[in-house]
Order: structure tokens, then C-alpha cells, then sequence
């Protein structure tokens, strides 16, 4: 079963104004959705931040590959070449033998998160796959008639020394993930959506398995249902809330996989409830554990031995999130670095033009709606800033300076967003807009306006963007701008490279120069 693709869901959502509006002269009020006493317990959890397993898994590869090539490298260097002096077939031998022992360990599953925390069966699979690469480069250099000419001496201290180095190094990896278990960074922190019988039956399915076959931790179950088919606890997992709870609550806590325990022929109920938790930028998955019908195994994604089907994946993740992360410090740095002489006569004209502080800070919505800080050169008059953006700067707006209408209409005032950055990476430098908190179209918030608004917020948001790039940037007068952003939004969202992010760059200059809709 494929992920469904979020613009179909847009399409299934029926994307509308909603109704609700705010009080017209009222004080911008941060909204809040109330949790239960039992789901607010859970939020205040103190949790880190989780570590990705995939990345975890590809760094012990490339630690494994380093250190073989190394061990043989200097075992060489100090022994067979101050003998006999430097030849590159050994060096080419030692490159071919570690290839083929890290292909070997990902053979006999060694690169498995599970495997490392056990000291027995990891061991014993080393041992046998290290041993296996000796005797298989012993082999072919038999046949090959090369025995004569490689060093005994260099090849059984390879073999030992070899091993001896990844014993250590698997102890030293058993060690850190059991202390990252401990403290919760590898937990999969999960979500049930159905507090009935399937739901207590897939709780249990998925306590009865041991720590080492699965990562999942179950915080709750949600269920709107108050009949008596809607239990109080799960298989002791305790219930938390009705379904629309959930997307408050998974952006209080750490929530990393929402879990439908609904059988697959609640299709309308599954996607009414679809339709309320897309927006969030986690796993969403369908459990089939207690499922009649089903599918060939490889349709399935597995949680130790329960059988799901993928809906949503959340975007950006794994090595993808380390690559966009490497690029914006870097590349962010490097603009930084260059836009250092720009962004300081900026800032003394800025001064110069009119009294006040010469940067201007704004509350934002960052990743799965956390408010940030972003950093602006100020382009209004001190006394009459707008730190929560509850009134839209308009042409001609008499509360910008004469320098602020130049730096707004050239995005100059945006400069500063380089240090969240490189310094808070709170931002990206590509990536959905960050708009203020209070942003409105006429008297209704963002989110009331747009269905499925918050979507856009399920990646890190950027300086610049693809909505930006075709012309959807500056004043928000009308519906179809708001609209289009997000529809640009969750494109981008969509089809994430880092060659887009390139693209998106080299474009930014241009849109800048044109102007459009800026003031």
C-alpha cells in the first residue's frame, strides 16, 4: 500500500475558509487547545531529542570501514614496507578486504540497531564474518599463485589486531546505545488511535515483544468515542484524549509514530481522522495485526513482528535531515560570511535613519508550530513596531521608515535570519516561510482561512522558499495568496532535494530584483 501523497489529501479534505473568526479589536491571544490531566502528565515529560536509527546504523559502516583500512594500512606501513619497501597492490589487497568485510557484516545482519546492544550474538557473528573475509582472501590468493608473496607475519597480525580493534570498538557501540535506551533517544514514542478491544490487542502485541526487536514506547491511546466501546486504559497504556487532542499534544511532546488500531474497513472513519492529523510531521500508520484480509509480507512495514501499512511518512528525515542540516551551516556560513559588509551598512543605515535598536525581533511559527525568534534589521519606526504582526503592512504603510521601505522591498531586512541559521538552526535557509503568529487574511488567522495550513509546518521553514521564487511573497490581501503559498509550500514539502534547495537559491536573487508584492 503506497503512502497517500499529501496533495491528495488536500483534495480529500475539501480545502475551504473555515467559518470561526476572530473578535474584531481583541488582543492577540496565542491559542492553545486544552489537554486532558492524563495527556498533560505525559507532555511534561522531560524528553531529549531522538536519534535516528538508519544514521546510527550507516556511521557504524563507515567506523567499521575506517578502522579495518586503517589497522591495515599501519600494520603494513610499520612492518612489510620498511622491508621490502612501499607496493600499492598491498594497499589495493587491504581496500578489497575491508569492502568485502563490510559487505560481509551487512550480510550476516551486523549493522542492525538491535544487534548492537547484544554482546553474545553480535560477538559471534564478528568473529565468524571477520573470519570468513581472511579465509576467502586466503583462497584467492591460492589460486591466484600470489601465497608466496604476501606476508604471513603482516596477514595473521592483520586478522588478530583486526579483530581485536572491532571487539573493542563493538563494546564501546554496546555501551552508548544502551545509555541512549536508557535515556530515550531511540524510543519510537507512539500514539494508538482507538481505545477499544483491536486497540488493547495491538498494545499487548506490542509490549509482549522484548526491547531488542522493537524501539516502540507507547505513551497512549485516543478515541472519541464515550460509549462503552471506548475503554478507560488499554492493556495499561492510559487513554489520553478524543483524536482532535492529538495534534496539540504531539506538539507539546516528542511524538514520532501515530498508530491506528481501527480495522481497515472503518475507511470513513479512518479518513475523517486522516484528514485532522496529516498536517502532523510524523509516521502515521495502519496496524494489521488483527486484520482478515491480507497482503504479500512485502507490503508491509514491521514494528518488531506487527504487521503495519505505511500512510504518511514524515518528511526530511534520516540522512536526509543530516544533509539539509550540513547545508544550511555550511552554505548558511558561507552567505553569512559574505553578506558581512552588506549587512553592516544595512544595520548603520537602519541607525542613522531613524531611533530604536537596529534589529527587530518577531515571534514566528517554526517546525510543527514552535514559536521562534526571527531576527529582521528593523524596517518600522521603534514606536510603533509589531512584534506579533496582528496588522498587515500595506504600500504606503506610514509605520515604515524610508530605509525600511528599500530593505522590504529588496528583502535586505531578511539578512539577519542568517544567524538562526548558522547560530540557532532554527531555520533553514530553503524552506516554507515562517509566518508571525498572528498573521491574518482580513479578521481570520492563517490556519482559519486555509485548510490544512499547519502542513506546511511539518519541515524546518526557510529564508526563502519555492512559493517565494514564483512570485508568492509580500503583502497577504486576499485568499488566493494565502492559498497559493501553501499550495507552493507543501510542493516543496513534497519533493525536498537538495538540488531543489540549489535551484531555489540561485533563483532567490532574481525574485528579489523584481520586487513583487513587497512593501
Amino acid at each position: 500500500m503506497e503512502p497517500i501523497s499529501v496533495r491528495e489529501m488536500i483534495s480529500a479534505a475539501a480545502s475551504g475558509a473555515a467559518t470561526a473568526t476572530s473578535t474584531a479589536g481583541a488582543p492577540a491571544v496565542e491559542r492553545r487547545k486544552r489537554l486532558s490531566p492524563a495527556a498533560l502528565a505525559v507532555a511534561n515529560e522531560k524528553v531529549r531529542p531522538a536519534y535516528s536509527a538508519i544514521v546510527i546504523e550507516g556511521l557504524v559502516r563507515l567506523a567499521d570501514f575506517v578502522l579495518i583500512a586503517l589497522t591495515g594500512v599501519s600494520l603494513y606501513l610499520g612492518y612489510v614496507a620498511r622491508m621490502d619497501g612501499f607496493a600499492w597492490q598491498y594497499i589495493a589487497a587491504i581496500l578489497a578486504m575491508t569492502i568485502t568485510a563490510v559487505i560481509t557484516f551487512q550480510s550476516v545482519e551486523l549493522y542492525q540497531l538491535q544487534v548492537f546492544r547484544i554482546t553474545l550474538r553480535q560477538m559471534t557473528r564478528l568473529v565468524s564474518a571477520w573470519t570468513f573475509v581472511f579465509l576467502l582472501f586466503i583462497g584467492a590468493s591460492f589460486f591466484a599463485k600470489l601465497g608466496g608473496e604476501i606476508s604471513r607475519l603482516w596477514l595473521s597480525s592483520f586478522y588478530v589486531v583486526g579483530l581485536g580493534a572491532l571487539v573493542s570498538e563493538r563494546l564501546v557501540l554496546r555501551h552508548m546505545v544502551r545509555r541512549w535506551a536508557r535515556d530515550g533517544r531511540l524510543d519510537r514514542r507512539t500514539v494508538i488511535v482507538g481505545a477499544d478491544e483491536n486497540g488493547e490487542k495491538l498494545v499487548q502485541a506490542l509490549n509482549a515483544q522484548k526491547d531488542d526487536d522493537t524501539d516502540i514506547h507507547v505513551l497512549g491511546v485516543f478515541d472519541d468515542r464515550n460509549d462503552s466501546r471506548a475503554l478507560e486504559t488499554c492493556a495499561g497504556a492510559p487513554k489520553l484524549g478524543k483524536v482532535d487532542d492529538i495534534v496539540e499534544f504531539a506538539r507539546r511532546t516528542r511524538v514520532d509514530l501515530v498508530l491506528f488500531a481501527l480495522p481497515i474497513s472503518a475507511e470513513t472513519r479512518i479518513l475523517a481522522m486522516l484528514k485532522k492529523l496529516w498536517v502532523l510531521p510524523v509516521d502515521i500508520r495502519l496496524s494489521a495485526h488483527t486484520n482478515k484480509l491480507r497482503f504479500r509480507p512485502r507490503a508491509y512495514s514491521y514494528l518488531g513482528k506487527v504487521p503495519t501499512l505505511d500512510v504518511f511518512e514524515a518528511p526530511i528525515t534520516d540522512w536526509d535531515q543530516v544533509t539539509k542540516h550540513l547545508f544550511d551551516r555550511v552554505v548558511g556560513a558561507l552567505i553569512l560570511l559574505l553578506a558581512s559588509p552588506l549587512m553592516a551598512l544595512v544595520a548603520l543605515a537602519v541607525k542613522l535613519d531613524s531611533p530604536g535598536p537596529v534589529l527587530f525581533r518577531q515571534k514566528r511559527f517554526g517546525f510543527n508550530n514552535e514559536r521562534i525568534d526571527v531576527f529582521k534589521f528593523r524596517s518600522m519606526y521603534h514606536h510603533q513596531a509589531d512584534p506579533t504582526a496582528s496588522k498587515v503592512v500595506t504600500r504606503n504603510d506610514p509605520r515604515v521608515t524610508r530605509v525600511g521601505k528599500f530593505i522590504r522591498r529588496t528583502s535586505l531586512d531578511e539578512l539577519p535570519q542568517l544567524f538562526n541559521v548558522v547560530f540557532k538552526g532554527n531555520l533553514s535557509l530553503v524552506g516554507p516561510r515562517p509566518h508571525a503568529v498572528q498573521g491574518k487574511l482580513q479578521s481570520r488567522l492563517f490556519d482559519e482561512a486555509v485548510d490544512g495550513y499547519f502542513a506546511r509546518h511539518r519541515v524546518k521553514p526557510g529564508i526563502t522558499g519555492w512559493a517565494q521564487i514564483n512570485g508568492w511573497r509580500g503583502e497577504i490581501d486576499n485568499e488566493e495568496k494565502i492559498q497559493k503559498r501553501v499550495e507552493f509550500d507543501l510542493y516543496y514539502i513534497e519533493n525536498w532535494s537538495v538540488l531543489f534547495d540549489v535551484y531555489i537559491l540561485l533563483k532567490t536573487p532574481w525574485a528579489l530584483l523584481k520586487g513583487e508584492n513587497a512593501y
